[in-house]
């Protein structure tokens, strides 16, 4: 323990352990530590039994639901975007070695009571019932217009410079309704709430791009790929990538006490008397509750099925968004849905996770429609939990604090926070131009 580090890393959530990874890989000397004895931190993965200890206080689930051991439920449920960035540093760490993924059966989106499959390409929004004869061809006009955008090449503009038009102004060159809008913005180019239309549209534009692309990788349901027994894999697997460039990993380390100079620099931790040194300190909000400020709560349910979700096209795996204004809200909500198909859970058994940043002190009323979408649910779990963001200054203090896991139920946001800390801890730029194809493979099997 008495070492000197480049970077001490403090908590095994999957932010963290992605960023030890990127960082060992970088040459730097670095020591993860966790004060709990289980690697995942906010995002880990829970079998049966653990599931039972943290909603219900003890560990004697109901027998018919079948074996502990044979789940896996994620804490922070979310899929990947097969063309997104987390399979990009995936392939950029060759952590890929360590999973096995497979693609998300469905990916749906709420309209006025009901559930429709997400249209995204100019061929699907010929065939989608969410739209009228009249809007179906608005909509194809603009999604050609989107699918040969091309950012280097003026032609495919039609004079328009995405970088000063705002996603409003684009929208209404192509005459498109709100509604259209709405699933557009939610379901396709994933915006939490509407803010995005006053902004540049050129993000709005990338993020639709995104979405076809990874939709048309794999030829399925949806643009979204999971790892098969969930997330729990990711943090042991860039745990793994680390210790093989020399990272030092420590769990079960009680305290781990941050420990600042006069000048308010942090040069070490503490644990159980002992203090390794380092430069710099990465670490999730829980270990530094006095540099973060809460901005906000995640409400949200977690359910145990014997069928999937009602018309998602039998989905073993889906993804339903429902767009704040389709419900009266400030900010959308989200059905997530694994089942037996990718190991989460025994054969015939679904996880559903319903979530929503939290408007009001009472979950069970607030996740309701979401919660009505589900159909019988053999067990449901309620939790709200803080969101928590940085409010230190990383220059005077030495420390990185990575932002909390939103509602969401897809990883873009998440990957965004990881490499915009790696630029600052490092002062380089991530380089994430990487061979797709190297996830296919796996993807598939």
């Amino acid at each position: 323990m008495d070492e000197e580090y480049d970077v001490i890393v403090l908590g095994t959530g999957l932010k963290e352990c992605i960023l030890s990874g990127l960082l060992s890989v970088e040459g730097l000397k670095v020591l993860h530590m966790d004060r709990n004895d289980y690697y995942g931190g906010a995002s880990t993965s829970l079998n049966l039994i653990q599931l039972w200890k943290r909603f219900r206080g003890d560990d004697k689930p109901n027998e018919k639901l079948g074996l502990s051991k044979e789940y896996n439920v994620d804490m922070i449920p979310k899929f990947m975007m097969a063309n997104g960035g987390l399979v990009r540093v995936l392939i950029h760490t060759n952590v890929t070695k360590y999973l096995h993924f497979k693609a998300v059966d469905g990916s749906f989106v709420y309209n006025k009571g009901k559930i429709y499959k997400v249209p995204a390409t100019d061929v699907e929004a010929l065939k989608s019932p969410l739209m009228g004869l009249f809007e179906k061809r608005r909509a194809r006009k603009f999604f050609i217009y989107v699918q040969d955008y091309d950012e280097s090449d003026p032609k495919s503009h039609e004079g328009l410079d995405l970088s000063k038009v705002t996603a409003k102004q684009l929208i209404t060159k192509y005459g498109l309704e709100d509604d259209t809008i709405d699933f557009i913005g939610h379901a396709l180019a994933l915006h939490f709430d509407d803010s995005y239309l006053d902004e540049p549209a050129l993000d709005f534009v990338k993020r639709m791009k995104l979405y076809a692309e990874s939709l048309a990788r794999f030829q399925g349901g949806s643009p979204y790929i999971y790892p098969l027994y969930g997330l729990g894999e990711l943090p042991q697997a860039f745990a793994r990538l680390s210790a093989v460039y020399g990272g030092t990993y420590m769990l079960n380390k009680p305290e781990c006490k941050v420990e600042f100079d006069g000048d308010g620099k942090a040069y070490g931790v503490t644990s159980e008397g002992e203090t390794a040194r380092c430069k710099k300190v990465v670490c999730d909000p829980s270990y530094l509750p006095n540099k973060v400020q809460k901005i906000g709560r995640v409400a949200r349910a977690v359910c145990i099925m014997s069928h999937p979700i009602p018309n998602t096209n039998d989905s073993h795996s889906a993804q339903v968004i429902l767009p704040q204004k389709q419900l009266g809200r400030k900010s959308d909500m989200y059905l997530f849905c694994c089942s037996y198909a990718h190991n989460v859970a025994p054969k015939g058994k679904f996880i559903a996770f319903v979530s929503t940043e939290a408007e009001t002190d009472n979950p069970e009323v607030e996740l309701k429609p979401g919660i009505d979408l589900l159909g019988p649910v053999d067990e449901i779990f309620y939790e709200t939990y803080d969101r928590f963001i940085p409010a230190n200054t990383n220059e005077i203090d030495n420390c990185f604090i990575s932002t909390s896991y939103d509602g969401s139920t897809h990883f873009e946001s998440t990957v965004k926070d990881v490499i915009a800390m790696y630029s600052k801890i490092t002062g380089k730029a991530l380089d994430l131009s990487v061979d797709l194809s190297a996830a296919s493979a796996a993807a598939e099997e």
